[in-house]
């Protein structure tokens, strides 16, 4: 964990704050955003830089989603479900995210010797647990299974997975970015997601492998931890915790470039979201 301490101990954190920009602030913008933030910070002319955000309603695909027999019914149920959908241009199956659901990227540059990726996933873990170490829980890092989107990174606690680790590199940066469920039923998003696969496999063998999601197995940290939490209390302890780790953070936006940057980044997301879907309906 001393590598994963050195990532997070940076002489200056940039925190961009976009939790409170409500249900027109698309998904698709927040890939834009941080496809931006990693050619800007890549390539030295920003410092690390630590943005939050949250998204109403919508269900982030992973690429490999998008070659579900039934993908059309699936997305017919999630439609129906109240939710929107995107596909995203990282790693991943699909997750949640909604009002409840906190998210948290931290973008830094590669070294000399280049970020390992387990380092990358160590430093978001490590910030995780000090977070939350008033309160005594174990934080686990180890694939759950039965969660939506398992990885080897999943967060739980007992057992019950509330977070995901994903990564993303582009032009010498790397994006390490969570997911928080914080509050509501992580079980209701499990079921969500459960329903989507129900109706986009219908029972079909495939070739890719999909989860058999277990709404048991998902919690959010205020079920978890027996206190009821909320954006802005975890907002706090993310931004108390980056200050114990480096010698000064401030509030910022982007730059002048980082804006040209991020509408040509913004279209690339899109275009490529269009194509995903549509190649495969």
């Amino acid at each position: 964990m001393q590598e994963a301490q050195l990532l997070l101990s940076q002489n200056t954190w940039r925190i961009i704050d976009q939790t409170g920009l409500g249900a027109h602030f698309d998904a698709l913008q927040s890939f834009g955003m941080d496809d931006t933030l990693c050619a800007s910070v890549g390539s030295g002319k920003s410092p690390a830089t630590a943005r939050a955000w949250v998204h109403h309603k919508t269900v982030v695909l992973g690429i490999q989603d998008t070659k579900l027999p039934h993908l059309e019914a699936g997305l017919h149920y999630l439609h129906d479900q109240g939710y929107k959908y995107i596909v995203r241009n990282s790693g991943g199956l699909a997750v949640v995210l909604d009002e409840g659901v906190l998210n948290l990227t931290l973008v830094l540059t590669e070294t000399e010797k280049g970020i390992n990726i387990n380092r990358g996933y160590d430093a978001m873990w490590l910030l995780i647990k000090r977070m939350f170490a008033d309160f005594q829980q174990q934080i686990e890092a180890r694939e759950i299974s039965e969660s939506y989107c398992p990885g080897s990174y999943d967060l739980s606690i007992n057992g019950k997975k509330f977070a995901g680790i994903s990564q993303r590199r582009l032009r010498k940066g790397v994006a390490v970015q969570i997911y928080l469920c914080v509050t509501a039923s992580g079980a209701n998003r499990a079921e969500l997601i459960k329903g989507f696969y129900d109706r986009a496999k219908k029972g079909e063998p495939t070739k890719l492998f999909f989860p058999e999601v277990n709404p048991d197995v998902m919690a959010s940290l205020s079920e978890l931890l027996g206190e009821e939490l909320s954006i802005t209390d975890v907002m706090m302890r993310f931004l108390t915790t980056l200050k114990e780790t480096s010698n000064q953070i401030y509030s910022g936006q982007l730059t002048d470039e980082e804006i040209t940057l991020f509408s040509e980044y913004y279209e690339r997301v899109v275009e490529r979201n269009q194509k995903m879907l549509f190649e495969n309906l």
